[in-house]
C-alpha cells in the first residue's frame, strides 16, 4: 500500500458462524488490510447452539482494531458495513441490553414452534406471505420458543435485532433492519416489504419488537466516538446498512439480474437466484426453496440448500485419515475415470436436500464392491456434489418466475478444488465461470458502506469499478455425455428410493 496514498477506503464486516471478518478496500474491491477472529460459539446440549452477543461485538472490535492498525491512515476509511449470518437475532430491553443469548442460526430446539405453526397456519400460508419454508431455523420458530420459554426474558424485551443490524447499533447508534435480514424472520411480507401485522398479531408478537426497515446501504449515521476509541475506526466514517451473507457475496461479483446465478461453494452450498418477483406457487415452499429480498432494491432472490457440501469432503478425510492433504486426495480422485465402477453418494449427512425437505434423510454411498477403492469413494463425494447441485436447482427451472440462467458463477472455498470443478462444469454441461474475488462477502458489505457514503453513486457504478479476475471452467464433452446419462438414470433416483429405508431408520 501507498503510504502516501489519500485515496478513500472501505471496510466491509463478515460476522460468521465460523469467523469475524474485518477486511478494508479500495475502491476498486482490492483488499489492503484484514483480519480475523474466531466465532465463539456454545453448545449446551444436542441441537442447541447459541452466541453471547458480547463476545460477538467485542470479536468485531478485536478484528476491526487490528485491521486499521496495518494501516498509516484509518482516516481514510469513509464507510463501512456489517454482513452476518441469517436467523441469529439478539434481544434488547429499554436499556438495549441483551436479555439473552443470540440463538445460533442452525439450532434446532425449535422444532415445536415449527409444528405448532404448521397445525395453526399451515406452510403454504406462512410461504405466500414470506417466502420462508416452514423450517426451525428462521426467527419466528426462534421468537416463539423465546417466548414459550423464557418468558421473563421476552416480557423485558422491546428489540430483536439480527446480528449484523446488532454490530451496526453498536457502531452508529442507529437501530435498524435491511430487508435482506428481515425476511429470514418469516413474518416480512414479501410483496409489499412489510411486517405481516395480521400473522405477528395472531402469534402474539408486536411488529414494534423489529427495528425499522430500509434497504441494504441505507446511510444510518457516523461512527460514534466511542466505537471510534474503540476499533480504530474514525468518526467521520458513515455506516450503511449491511445485509445476510450469501446476498451480499452476491452483489460484489455481480449477481443481481435474473439469469445469473451464484453458486457459493463453502461448508454448505446455498445456490442464489435473483428474481424480478417472487415466486408464487408454494410448493416451492414445500420443495424447501426460500426466498427473499436482494441487496439490491428492486430484486428478489430464491435460493437451493445444500447443507453438507464442502461438509461432506471434510468428513470423508476425517474417515480415512486427516494426516492426508486434499491436494493427495483430489490427485488420487483424478486418476481413475469419470463415474469410476459405478459407485455414487448422496451427500444428504445432515438432512435432505432442496427440493425436499426432510429431517430425516441421511446420506448414502451406493454401488459398492470391492474393487472400490479410496480414490473412487472420493471421486464419487465429488461427484455426488455435483449431481445434487443440479438436482437441487431443475425444479426452480420450471416456476416461470425463475429464468433460466445465462452464467452460473461460483465463488467459495471449494472453488480452489480443480477436480470439482471439472466435474460440475460436466454436470451441468455450461461453463462455470469462478470469481477469484477474495473475502466476496466482506466485499460486498463494503460495497453498501460505500453507497452509504456516497462514493459509489449506485449499485452498477460500484461494479464497474470493481477489479475482478473470472476463470472460466468449460465442461469436457465426453464427460458431460456420461454424467448426463448417469444423472438420469441413476442419480435423480437415489433419494425417492432410499428415503422408505431412512426414516425407519429414523424411527428404530
Amino acid at each position: 500500500m501507498n503510504s502516501q496514498s489519500t485515496a478513500p477506503l472501505l471496510a466491509g464486516i463478515d460476522v460468521g458462524t465460523t469467523n469475524i471478518k474485518a477486511v478494508i478496500f479500495d475502491l476498486t474491491g482490492q483488499p489492503v488490510a484484514q483480519a480475523s477472529i474466531s466465532t465463539p460459539t456454545y453448545y449446551p446440549q444436542p441441537g442447541w447452539a447459541y452466541y453471547q452477543p458480547e463476545e460477538l461485538w467485542h470479536g468485531t472490535v478485536a478484528a476491526l482494531r487490528q485491521a486499521t492498525c496495518q494501516l498509516d491512515d484509518p482516516g481514510r476509511i469513509v464507510g463501512l458495513a456489517i454482513s452476518s449470518l441469517a436467523e441469529t437475532a439478539i434481544p434488547l430491553d429499554p436499556h438495549n441490553q441483551p436479555t439473552y443469548h443470540a440463538i445460533a442460526w442452525f439450532d434446532r430446539r425449535t422444532q415445536p414452534q415449527v409444528d405448532w405453526l404448521e397445525r395453526t397456519f399451515g406452510q403454504d400460508r406462512l410461504y405466500q406471505v414470506s417466502g420462508m419454508p416452514l423450517q426451525p431455523i428462521f426467527g419466528l420458530c426462534k421468537l416463539l420458543w423465546f417466548k414459550e420459554n423464557e418468558p421473563d426474558a421476552f416480557k423485558r424485551t422491546v428489540r430483536w435485532l439480527n446480528v449484523a443490524d446488532y454490530i451496526t447499533y453498536r457502531l452508529s447508534g442507529v437501530q435498524a433492519t435491511d430487508y435482506s435480514l428481515a425476511c429470514r424472520i418469516m413474518a416480512l411480507n414479501l410483496r409489499t416489504l412489510e411486517w405481516d401485522t395480521a400473522l405477528l398479531h395472531e402469534v402474539g408478537v408486536s411488529p414494534e419488537l423489529f427495528a425499522p426497515l430500509c434497504h441494504s446501504g441505507t446511510r444510518l449515521g457516523l461512527v460514534t466516538p466511542e466505537a471510534a476509541a474503540m476499533t480504530g475506526l474514525p468518526v467521520s466514517a458513515q455506516v450503511a446498512a449491511g445485509g445476510h451473507d450469501h446476498i451480499c457475496g452476491a452483489l460484489a461479483i455481480g449477481v443481481i439480474q435474473p439469469g445469473d446465478i451464484m453458486d457459493s461453494m463453502g461448508t454448505s452450498e446455498p445456490v442464489f437466484i435473483p428474481l424480478s418477483q417472487p415466486i408464487d406457487d408454494p410448493a416451492a415452499g414445500r420443495q424447501g426453496y426460500a426466498q427473499g429480498v436482494h441487496a439490491v432494491a428492486g430484486y428478489y432472490y430464491v435460493t437451493t440448500t445444500g447443507f453438507t457440501s464442502g461438509a461432506s469432503i471434510e468428513w470423508f478425510r476425517d474417515i480415512v485419515g486427516r494426516d492426508l492433504d486434499y491436494a493427495a486426495l483430489i490427485a488420487e480422485a483424478e486418476s481413475v475415470p469419470p463415474g469410476s465402477l459405478g459407485v455414487y453418494f448422496l451427500p444428504h449427512l445432515r438432512l435432505a436436500n432442496t427440493p425436499h425437505y426432510d429431517p430425516e434423510g441421511r446420506g448414502a454411498f451406493i454401488g459398492l464392491s470391492t474393487d472400490a477403492k479410496r480414490a473412487v469413494l472420493f471421486r464419487a463425494v465429488l461427484e455426488g456434489l455435483a449431481y445434487d447441485c443440479r438436482y437441487g436447482l431443475e425444479p426452480l427451472l420450471n416456476y416461470p418466475e425463475v429464468v433460466a440462467p445465462n452464467r452460473i458463477y461460483a465463488i467459495g472455498g471449494s472453488t480452489r478444488n480443480h477436480l470439482l470443478m471439472r466435474i460440475k462444469a460436466a454436470v451441468f454441461n455450461r461453463p462455470i465461470t469462478v470469481a477469484t474475488v477474495a473475502e466476496a462477502t466482506s466485499l460486498g458489505a463494503a460495497v453498501l458502506g460505500g453507497l452509504g457514503a456516497g462514493v459509489y453513486p449506485d449499485v452498477p457504478s460500484a461494479l464497474q469499478q470493481l477489479r475482478q479476475e473470472h476463470t472460466v471452467i468449460e465442461p469436457v464433452v465426453e464427460e458431460a455425455a456420461l454424467y448426463d446419462s448417469c444423472f438420469h438414470q441413476v442419480y435423480q433416483h437415489l433419494y425417492l428410493t432410499l428415503r422408505h429405508l431412512h426414516h425407519t431408520i429414523h424411527q428404530i
